[in-house]
């Protein structure tokens, strides 16, 4: 495997691995904070806009480790 595709791999997975690390951290922040929930209890559009930030994170974790596995496969 040649130096840049060595390069690329690492960087994928330490994208992969701050994601994974850092952003499900501030779920229970969120779920947590009172703009969470509106007067009746019911989640509102902070939280909902929160949650989908963190799952596209997560899933951009996931992409960046199977591009990195196709690389080393490569």
């Amino acid at each position: 495997m040649d130096a840049p595709a060595v390069v690329a791999v690492a960087v994928l997975l330490l994208g992969a691995l701050f994601n994974v690390v850092a952003w499900p951290r501030f779920y229970p922040r969120i779920a947590a904070d009172p703009r969470s929930r509106d007067a009746g209890g019911r989640r509102t559009a902070f939280f909902r806009v929160h949650v989908v930030l963190i799952t596209i994170a997560l899933v951009i974790a996931a992409l960046s480790v199977l591009a990195a596995v196709l690389l080393l496969l490569a």
